[in-house]
């Protein structure tokens, strides 16, 4: 349910039945998890965002960027360095709006595995929400791979067994043949149908993205892929303060560490734990 001010938010005539924000307001309504809002322009500014990153998502999946291993990972050289770990930098005085703009622009020129896909469609998504201005102050130094990503974004993983669309799943295949290791999973945005976007799969139910994955156990494999009880999200209250952002917010921020580690099609969850561990040695 949704409670704005601490009192219960019924759904409203702001958006028009049946349409996107509609059903992401209706999902939110429908859980029994409480999704709560200090005013109703926050609460405007995640739909606006969740529905934002439908739309990239599905302008991904209609675009001409291949899934490749990070050793096969390519991009625009106009806009972006490629590393030598299959990681695309950044160009010096690029505006990074840009840079991700012509991700989906010139997808045929861009090739990447499917978490560094899902942190496009996010940042892609920011975009569209917070305007190229702020986008351009609060992103200079965008760095692609995998699920690195910049602290503004929050992303947090979320126990939970409810999707909201704009949600990022994670279908996990237990039994993946090591010779085919990019198919040891599928990080997949939840759109408001009932269907799934993942990178080099499509768009898919649960089922069919379960069925591709069991198509590639190891010999002898029999344990299925599945869909994880968790969800990676946006910390989309802080984005809607960032929205606002003023001239003097200051734009210096510590950044996380790259952690690389050569494996296509790792869920947030275990990048977020290889980044744990980083940490952990720094301070022992």
């Amino acid at each position: 349910m949704i409670q704005l001010a601490g009192v219960p938010f019924q759904q409203s005539s702001m958006w028009p039945i049946g349409g996107v924000e509609d059903i992401i307001v209706q999902r939110m309504n429908e859980t029994p998890v409480v999704y709560s809002y200090d005013s109703i322009e926050e609460l405007i500014f995640e739909v606006t965002l969740r529905k934002n990153i439908i739309a990239s998502a599905r302008m991904m999946n209609e675009g001409n960027a291949r899934f490749e291993t990070f050793e096969k990972s390519r991009c625009n050289p106009q806009y972006w360095q490629l590393t030598r770990i299959g990681g695309f930098r950044l160009k010096p005085n690029v505006p990074p709006s840009e840079a991700i703009e012509d991700i989906f622009e010139n997808s045929s020129m861009y090739a990447f595995e499917c978490a560094t896909a899902k942190i496009i469609i996010y940042y892609h998504a920011v975009l569209n929400s917070l305007g190229k201005y702020v986008f351009n102050r609060l992103f200079q130094n965008l760095y692609l791979y995998s699920w690195h990503f910049d602290p503004d974004l929050g992303i947090h993983t979320v126990e939970t067994n409810y999707f909201l669309p704009g949600d990022v799943v994670y279908f996990d295949n237990p039994d993946f043949n090591p010779d085919t290791s990019w198919w040891r999973g599928e990080n997949a945005v939840v759109l408001e149908d009932g269907t799934y976007f993942g990178h080099g799969i499509g768009i898919e139910t649960a089922q069919q993205i379960i069925v591709h994955l069991n198509r590639r156990r190891k010999p002898g494999g029999y344990r299925s892929a599945y869909l994880k009880n968790s969800a990676a999200r946006l910390d989309f209250k802080h984005l809607a303060k960032l929205s606002v952002l003023t001239r003097s917010y200051p734009t210096y921020k510590p950044r996380h560490f790259v952690i690389r580690h050569n494996k296509s099609s790792i869920s947030f969850k275990q990048y977020v734990f290889y980044l744990y561990k980083v940490y952990t040695q720094m301070h022992s």
